[in-house]
C-alpha cells in the first residue's frame, strides 16, 4: 500500500518514505511532528523535514493549524490530486477537548460563504467538542 500511494503521487519510493507513510497510515487522527519523530526512533531530522515537505507538496498529507498554533498533519484523501490543482478537502477538522486529538471528519458539502468584495479561494472549518471514543459512544 505504501508503495502504491508514493508511486501514484509520483514520489520516489525509498525505505524512509515508506516508514514515514506507515506512521500516517496507522493513525486514525492527525499527528504532530513530535508524534512522527517518536514513532521513527533513529532518523535524520533533515531527511524527515524534506520528506514531510514533499508529502505536503504532492498531496500525500495536508497540514492542519488549529487555534493555539497546534500544528498537525493527516493523510489526504486518495482523490486529492495536488498536481492538477485538486488539493481539496471536503471535511472539517474536529479537535476533542478531552483527548486533544484532531480528526478529519468527512461531510457531504462545505457551506458556500460569500463575502462582498472578496474572492474566497480556500476555506477551512474547525470544530471542537468530544470525540466518539471519549464520549463512550
Amino acid at each position: 500500500m505504501n508503495d502504491t500511494i508514493l508511486r501514484k503521487k509520483k514520489l520516489r519510493v525509498t525505505p524512509f518514505r515508506k516508514e514515514v507513510l506507515k506512521v500516517f497510515l496507522k493513525n486514525d487522527h492527525a499527528i504532530s511532528m513530535q508524534d512522527i519523530e517518536n514513532e521513527l526512533g533513529d532518523f535524520d531530522r533533515i531527511t524527515l523535514y524534506r520528506t514531510i515537505k514533499s508529502f505536503i507538496n504532492k498531496g500525500v498529507i495536508h497540514e492542519i493549524v488549529m487555534p493555539g498554533d497546534i500544528r498537525k498533519m493527516a493523510l489526504c484523501d486518495q482523490v486529492c490530486d495536488h498536481d492538477s490543482g485538486l488539493h481539496d478537502h471536503n471535511h472539517i477538522h474536529f479537535q476533542c477537548k478531552k483527548c486533544e486529538e484532531v480528526f478529519c471528519v468527512e461531510i457531504d458539502k462545505i457551506p458556500e460563504i460569500k463575502i462582498p468584495g472578496f474572492q474566497i479561494e480556500e476555506q477551512e472549518i474547525q470544530a471542537k467538542g468530544i470525540c466518539e471514543k471519549c464520549s463512550g459512544s
